[in-house]
């Protein structure tokens, strides 16, 4: 993964997400597209289909310059807020745009009504996102770039910015991660390994305690990420450390093989 200097985040928008009535699916998805192509989450907000909600957020996310997805609300019924929360965060007019116009047309062709276009009205400057699965586009405003709700359609699309506004981040041999189970330790008697190797290698350490269960033992999931390179001497001196220490110690990978 590369050391961005940009920050890429996530809106997932829907209240059937945050009352219970749909699982999000679009955050796991989110991930694995940008680990792929050796990018990193930095943040995710869920928010409600509220209009004036979202104004505020998506001011607060262009002025931050970070890359932007955001899922959900882009039809044309009267809860899909986020074009009109986009125009209004943005100070500027919904129009039709001549791409989407064709998309759209293409799509319906004589059955094509006011009602349909009305999902092509975007903030003047914005730009199509082409969708493979229907036609009816998204849209990218600055670095903001906007997706249907329907994973069939946003995945694709979402791939599609990637690999097309993004190509030149990708990097995918420039990050590492790393990590062994540790068993009868507890965080406090790692943390000063963690520590040091942080200092010697500029590599970030983590830990994460597992409690236990009855096919697995409590155990620290110790590890670091970072360069390639840092990680694996990083993670070289921490083996051996904690067999200093005389902690049995466990592969990740052969746990999650064997359980």
């Amino acid at each position: 993964m590369v050391d961005q200097a940009v920050k890429i985040g996530l809106v997932i928008i829907g209240d059937e997400i945050l009352s219970g009535r749909r699982q999000d699916k679009h955050l796991p998805k989110a991930i694995e597209l940008l680990s792929a192509r050796g990018l990193r989450l930095s943040w995710v907000r869920i928010c409600a289909d509220d209009a004036p909600s979202l104004v505020d957020v998506f001011r607060q996310t262009l002025a931050s310059g970070d890359i932007v997805f955001s899922f959900g609300g882009i039809g044309a019924t009267p809860d899909d807020h986020t074009r009109a929360a986009v125009a209004s965060a943005t100070g500027l007019e919904l129009v039709l745009h001549p791409d989407a116009e064709r998309e759209i047309r293409a799509k319906f062709g004589e059955e094509t009504t006011p009602y349909r276009l009305e999902m092509g009205h975007y903030p003047v400057g914005s730009r199509i996102i082409p969708n493979p699965y229907n036609r009816i586009p998204g849209f990218s405003y600055a670095s903001h770039h906007f997706l249907p709700g329907f994973p069939q359609m946003a995945w694709p699309m979402m791939e599609w910015v990637l690999d097309t506004e993004y190509a030149d981040l990708h990097d995918v041999r420039s990050w590492a991660e790393d990590s062994i189970a540790v068993f009868n330790a507890t965080e406090s008697k790692l943390v000063d390994i963690m520590h040091t190797l942080e200092a010697l290698y500029g590599v970030t350490v983590f830990s994460l305690p597992h409690l236990g269960s009855e096919e697995l033992p409590a155990h620290i999931e110790l590890g670091a990420k970072g360069k390639p390179e840092a990680v694996a001497l990083a993670m070289a001196e921490m083996r051996a450390e904690v067999a200093r220490r005389a902690y049995p110690v466990s592969e990740i990978k052969e746990l999650r093989t064997d359980h």
